[in-house]
C-alpha cells in the first residue's frame, strides 16, 4: 500500500511535523543519503558487528523509543549477495515518503536531514546484517518504483504492499502484517477481538472514500441482516476524524495500524488519549496482507534480504525494532519469499 493515510494527529503534532517537513524534505544525493545513514549508525564492515540506531532522531514528534542495537554479518546470507552488489559495498534503501513523509514509518528526523521512522530503520538493520553500508534515498511513491526499475534502487522498504499485480515486475521478502486498525479513547473498555459481531450498537468513523470504508459498509450490512445496527461515520479529513473521537461523537475510529500507533503515542498523557482496540487485515478476511521489501524481479536480492530478516527475527533484534516504533502488533513469524498477496482483482 502507499504511504498510510488519515492519520488523526493532534493540532501540535501537525505543526511539528510540517515544520519538519518543510526544512528538510527533499532528495539527497548518495554521498549525503551515505553520510546520513552512517550518522544514523548505518556504517557496516563485512565482518564483525555495527550498532544501529533505532527509532532514532524522532524526539520532538514522541514517535519512538530509541534503542541501539548490536547487529553481527550473517555471513550465509551475505554470500548469496550478488557480485556487484558485494564489490559495491552499499545496499540502497528507497523510501518513497516524498513530499510530506508518513509518520512512524518514514519521515525526516530532528536533525532536519535524516530519513528516520520504521521503514528505514529496517533497511539499515538488513544492510548491517548483509555487511553493507546502507544508503537511503527517498522519491516520491512513483518514483520509488522508478528507481528499483532502473536499478538505481537495490530495495524498497516504503509499506508496499505485496500484491499479485505487483509481483509481475517485482520480488518480494515480507516483514510485517499490513493492519487496520481500532482506534478508542483510553478509557474505553471495548475490544475488537477479531470479530465484527463486536461492532453492533457502535459508532465507528472511518476515511471516505479509503479501503476502511469498503470494509466498514461490508459489515454494516451483516450486522444489518442479523437485526442490529452498526453506524458508520464517513470524514475527509484527519482532524475531523480525532475531535470526532475526542468528542465522544464516534466510538471508534477505523484506519492504518501505523498511523493510529503513531498518533496513540502522540496522546499519551493527554485528557484524550488513545490506545488501539484491535487489528484487522488490511485485505480483507479471506487473506492476512503482507508489507514486503520490494526488489526487481530476478535480480537476486530478495533470497539474501529475506534470509536477513529472518536472522532479525531468530535473534530478537526484530521484536525490538519493531518495540521501538510501537508497532509489535503488526509482527510476522518469518520473512516469506513472495508469499500470497492481494488478487489482481483487489490490488
Amino acid at each position: 500500500m502507499p504511504s498510510p493515510a488519515r492519520t488523526p494527529l493532534g493540532l501540535a503534532a501537525a505543526a511539528a511535523l510540517a515544520a519538519t517537513v518543510l526544512s528538510g524534505c527533499g532528495s539527497s544525493t548518495r554521498a549525503q543519503d551515505a553520510a546520513s545513514s552512517t550518522s544514523a549508525g548505518g556504517s557496516t564492515a563485512a565482518a564483525g558487528t555495527t550498532s544501529v540506531l533505532v527509532g532514532g532522531n524522532a524526539g520532538s514528534l514522541h514517535a519512538s523509543t530509541p534503542v541501539t542495537l548490536s547487529i553481527a554479518v550473517d555471513q550465509a546470507a551475505r554470500a548469496e549477495l550478488p557480485a556487484d552488489v558485494v564489490k559495491r559495498g552499499t545496499l540502497v534503501i528507497g523510501e518513497g515518503a516524498l513530499p510530506t513523509g508518513f509518520p512512524p514509518l518514514a519521515f525526516v528526523g530532528d536533525d532536519k536531514r535524516t530519513l528516520t521512522g520504521a521503514e528505514p530503520d529496517l533497511g539499515r538493520l538488513v544492510a548491517a546484517t548483509l555487511g553493507l553500508k546502507p544508503v537511503i534515498t527517498n522519491a516520491t511513491w512513483d518514483n520509488l518504483f522508478v528507481g528499483i526499475d532502473s536499478g538505481k534502487t537495490d530495495v524498497g522498504f516504503s509499506n508496499i504492499t505485496d500484491t499479485e499485480k505487483r509481483k509481475e515486475k517485482y520480488d518480494f521478502a515480507s516483514y510485517r502484517q499490513d493492519n487496520l486498525g481500532f482506534q478508542v479513547l483510553a478509557s474505553s473498555t471495548w475490544q475488537f477481538a477479531g470479530d465484527y459481531h463486536n461492532l453492533a450498537g457502535l459508532t465507528v468513523a472511518v476515511g471516505s472514500g479509503t479501503n476502511q470504508e469498503k470494509i466498514l459498509l461490508e459489515w454494516q450490512s451483516k450486522v444489518k441482516a442479523e437485526g442490529k445496527k452498526l453506524n458508520g461515520k464517513f470524514y475527509t479529513d484527519d482532524s475531523t476524524i480525532a475531535l470526532a473521537l475526542r468528542s465522544k461523537q464516534v466510538d471508534a475510529y477505523l484506519g492504518p495500524n501505523p498511523s493510529i500507533a503513531y498518533a496513540n503515542q502522540q496522546s499519551r498523557g493527554t485528557a484524550s488519549a488513545t490506545r488501539t482496540a484491535g487489528t484487522y487485515s488490511g485485505a480483507g478476511a479471506s487473506l492476512q496482507g503482507l508489507i514486503a521489501a520490494t526488489t526487481k524481479k530476478g535480480d537476486g536480492l530478495n533470497k539474501p534480504v529475506a534470509d536477513a530478516i529472518n536472522t532479525l527475527i531468530a535473534n530478537g533484534t526484530y521484536a525490538k525494532w519493531l518495540a521501538a516504533w510501537n508497532l509489535s502488533n503488526e509482527a510476522v513469524k518469518t520473512a516469506e519469499i513472495n508469499p500470497p498477496g492481494l488478487p489482481i482483482t483487489n490490488s
